[in-house]
């Protein structure tokens, strides 16, 4: 079962139908736009229904069920390149549209845009982000261990393509393998290095690893590109290699599937529309009762219903916690004790923006930070009171972004 809607963005648009066949690789759905991706068959079997489906986005959305034949037979169009190094900055940007590459670190956003700066914001530096902060995860620790030189021939790409000079990869430091295959895996000549940073959370958020790495301050309400810099996974660079170097769309990732209920904790490379439910059989099933199931890490995951929800090409990973890991406490009234203003990491004042967004006063909390809000769930995890802050913040920028979306009168 494979949604429409694996990247920030427009969703693609479907281009097959029931009954047709189809192979590993083949596109079935169209980008709808320009911040949107293709999206690629991941097996090959016959179209057994477009619709309305669990999406482990929130909600329901279309999707395209594919009954699969076990022959796994490639499309013809998939075929590898013959002159990597000949490839030009456009020629790397068309591949990854071609082949639906979203950032795999979460947020899906589409490759090809994040590489596609206007000519008055110059790209100097290219960071490949390892760090990897969210607890429990650990898909791209697997990863950099594992294919650290096809990570960096990904990379590599990454800064042809935006014409930088200059690449960094930012590993926490509580990864010291990692940091030394990568480091062994670097050609002479390749002005990429690899940095050990701090073990913090968020480093992985792009806006603190640049601070980290750089020390570069990106303006409120401003982009990397705008001190001279982009942002990509180690997923993503992977993918970046698969695409120019193999011919192959992004059809599958690397996945956390853990937490205390789970039989067997592991990393799959698990093929975009496998079933939750498919990789817990993988894994040997849960041994304890389940209190709550978790698309991303505990921090900034999104809580699941169902076990029939695909995997998506931001899913970085599924977390199972028991019935006495899940906190169930009501919250409790504000205490203005400070905490969450302590610990934000964008210098935002959680506890006013909570109140204007209960309020609905939604641009006056945008003009105090609301769109900076990287929904890093720190103040939440802090709060005494429980409060859901990040669930608030998230009403509020979908209010704002309703508000600014409607027609003026």
């Amino acid at each position: 079962m494979i949604p429409l809607r694996q990247s920030l963005g427009a969703p693609a648009e479907a281009c097959v139908t029931v009954g047709d066949d189809v192979k590993v690789g083949q596109r079935i759905g169209e980008p709808g736009g320009f911040v949107s991706v293709p999206v690629h068959a991941s097996i090959s079997g016959k179209v057994a229904a477009v619709g309305r489906f669990p999406h482990p986005g929130g909600g329901e959305d279309t999707a395209i069920v594919i009954e699969g034949d076990g022959l796994d037979e490639w499309h013809e169009s998939i075929k590898p390149h013959d002159d990597v190094g000949s490839l030009t900055a456009d020629e790397i940007r068309k591949i990854t549209l071609d082949a639906g590459i979203a950032g795999l670190g979460g947020a899906a956003f589409p490759t090809h845009v994040k590489l596609s700066p206007p000519e008055s914001k110059p790209i100097d530096t290219v960071i490949l982000n390892g760090a990897e902060c969210e607890p429990w995860l650990t898909a791209d620790h697997r990863l950099m261990l594992e294919r650290p030189g096809d990570v960096l021939r990904g990379m590599k790409l990454l800064m042809k393509a935006v014409g930088a000079d200059r690449g960094i990869v930012g590993v926490e430091s509580n990864k010291p393998d990692a940091v030394a295959a990568l480091r062994a895996a670097i050609h002479d000549g390749a002005n990429i290095t690899v940095t050990a940073v701090q073990v913090k959370y968020p480093q992985g958020a792009e806006k603190q690893l640049i601070d980290a790495l750089l020390r570069r301050q990106v303006p409120s309400g401003g982009l990397p590109m705008d001190v001279g810099v982009v942002v990509q996974n180690i997923g993503t660079a992977y993918a970046v290699y698969e695409a120019c170097y193999l011919g192959r769309p992004l059809m599958r990732r690397i996945l956390t599937l853990t937490g205390s209920p789970v039989a067997r904790p592991s990393n799959f490379m698990a093929r975009i529309g496998t079933l939750l439910s498919s990789l817990i059989e993988q894994a040997g099933g849960l041994k304890t009762d389940i209190g709550k199931m978790i698309s991303g890490g505990p921090m900034m995951g999104i809580a699941q219903f169902t076990t029939d929800v695909p995997v998506v090409k931001g899913m970085s990973g599924i977390l199972f916690l028991a019935r006495g890991e899940v906190n169930e406490r009501q919250p409790d009234p504000c205490l203005r004790c400070g905490a969450c203003v302590h610990v934000c990491p964008m210098k935002l004042v959680p506890v006013m923006l909570e109140k204007l967004v209960i309020h609905e006063r939604i641009e006056q909390a945008v003009e105090i930070g609301l769109n900076d809000c990287i929904e890093c769930g720190s103040c939440s995890y802090v709060c005494p009171s429980k409060r859901r802050l990040i669930h608030y913040f998230k009403y509020g920028k979908l209010l704002a972004a309703q508000k600014s979306a409607a027609p003026t009168k």
